[in-house]
């Protein structure tokens, strides 16, 4: 190729055309990572970087959740293109909190697991999120709420906070025990 056709648009060309094609099924890892970054780093190669990623992170996964300055360090990332990872992560935790807002039911114990795993699972910070279901078991629309974010391993948060916070949105009912099945204190 010339120097006004490098090789590599060519080659982003065709990454794009067999997503578009099949979406992601048959990739390597290091093709997914790559057709990734040439959303954010134009006018470049990325085949490289994109395989250095896999090689310190070890998959797409491991690379979504690592810390922007260890992204950085990479040969040919960059600036822009770890804050674009990081956005391509937080915008697939959205879209899957959304897709779970009245439509999944979190009854199960796997749904629930992939829920919260997705959601809180590469935090480097211990955080306590309370999430507002239906009667069904559904996600309400905007039904996840941040109330603690502490240190690496622990975080701190008290009942009154809980009780005060699910009162506030309406979330908590508050049923009196008939009376029969009081325990009297003698």
């Amino acid at each position: 190729m010339t120097e006004l056709h490098p090789h590599y648009l060519q080659h982003r060309r065709r990454l794009r055309e067999r997503f578009l094609r099949a979406g992601l099924a048959g990739f390597a890892d290091h093709e997914v990572v790559e057709l990734l970054l040439t959303l954010a780093i134009p006018r470049m190669d990325v085949k490289e970087p994109a395989k250095a990623l896999i090689a310190r992170f070890g998959d797409l996964r491991g690379i979504l959740d690592a810390p922007v300055e260890e992204i950085r360090e990479i040969k040919g990332i960059g600036e822009v293109a770890p804050v674009a990872l990081r956005i391509i992560r937080e915008a697939a935790t959205l879209y899957l909190q959304q897709s779970a807002e009245g439509r999944d039911s979190l009854a199960n114990p796997e749904a629930l697991s992939r829920f919260w795993r997705a959601r809180i699972g590469a935090l480097s910070n211990e955080v306590f999120e309370v999430g507002y279901l239906d009667s069904a078991y559904r996600l309400l629309r905007d039904g996840v709420e941040r109330l603690e974010e502490g240190i690496a391993d622990r975080a701190a948060v008290y009942p009154r906070r809980v009780a005060e916070v699910a009162l506030r949105r309406g979330r908590l009912r508050v049923r009196p025990q008939p009376p029969e099945r009081r325990c009297d204190a003698d």
